[in-house]
């Protein structure tokens, strides 16, 4: 089915200003591990510590969505929040910084919940377990009865397919005239890979980012040419910080100013990942051995 110019324009007006990847606040789990060997993951709650982060998230997120263009009622949230008590409560905490009439909708998403590191934790088992993840690859290792982090990009890649059609056919109901931003209160690798997906991150990079601490956030901001970034907000210090390598953050840099769907994937520093150098020339001491291969 060929697009016309115009849908394209149309469905661009629809498009979130921002999407922003939220951690939770500190739980009873982040202090002490032996929690997960009587609490179930899911209902782990927040610590004081943890509930006064998620406040302060709040007050930052209302800044940057609020205060960047000077136009303090010109914008709008929806949420999405993992089912989990700590990120449940790390919401209801960050919207008490957003007046309801600001707040176009809530949706409690499963595809963005923790990775399952099985039932009940055994603290001593869980180390030895963990240390293992590490010599295999944090990306691949499968957690007995539980989940690898690639089988949460599987799941986060299908919710981020729900998301696109939400945006496409206007689900959120959003008013054109007023700048959209979209909060993703979830966990640190799930966020990782969220990021993996949307940036076309490899397996190799994904290893090298830190997590998010409790209530980071990260904000993907549309950039001059309609592609999300990044670079637009933060700072080259912050995303090296983040475990981004001079190559990912070239790209970020690249994505704030590229026009909308624009292929990352020829520019020579992407191809470089994956490829030996590739002469530009058709012909390169190949002698008569080329004469037969077909040309690109």
């Amino acid at each position: 089915m060929i697009e016309h110019t115009g849908d394209i324009i149309n469905r661009h007006k629809f498009l979130p200003k921002r999407i922003i990847l939220l951690r939770h606040g500190e739980s009873e789990g982040n202090i002490d591990g032996s929690t997960y060997s009587t609490v179930p993951d899911h209902q782990i709650s927040l610590t004081q510590q943890g509930i006064a982060q998620a406040r302060l998230a709040g007050t930052q997120i209302r800044h940057v969505i609020s205060d960047s263009d000077k136009q303090l009622d010109n914008w709008k949230v929806y949420f999405y929040v993992s089912p989990y008590t700590r990120t449940r409560s790390s919401l209801r905490e960050v919207a008490r910084s957003f007046p309801r009439k600001c707040v176009i909708g809530v949706r409690e998403e499963c595809r963005i919940r923790e990775q399952d590191f099985g039932n009940f934790q055994i603290t001593e088992e869980m180390k030895v377990i963990k240390d293992v993840r590490q010599r295999f690859g944090r990306f691949f290792y499968r957690f007995p009865e539980g989940e690898s982090a690639a089988d949460v990009y599987d799941r986060v890649s299908s919710f981020l397919e729900s998301l696109w059609r939400d945006i496409d056919m206007n689900r959120l109901h959003h008013d054109p005239s007023m700048d959209l931003n979209l909060i993703i209160v979830s966990h640190g690798l799930a966020s990782r890979v969220f990021l993996m997906k949307w940036f076309k991150w490899t397996v190799e990079q994904f290893e090298y980012l830190h997590n998010f601490g409790n209530c980071e956030f990260r904000v993907m901001q549309l950039g001059l040419g309609g592609e999300y970034s990044l670079a637009v907000y933060h700072s080259d210090e912050e995303m090296q910080e983040w475990g981004l390598s001079p190559e990912m953050i070239a790209g970020q840099k690249w994505r704030a100013h590229a026009p909308r769907g624009a292929n990352m994937e020829k520019l020579p520093w992407y191809l470089d990942e994956f490829l030996d150098h590739v002469s530009d020339g058709d012909d390169e001491d190949g002698g008569d051995d080329n004469k037969n291969v077909e040309k690109c």
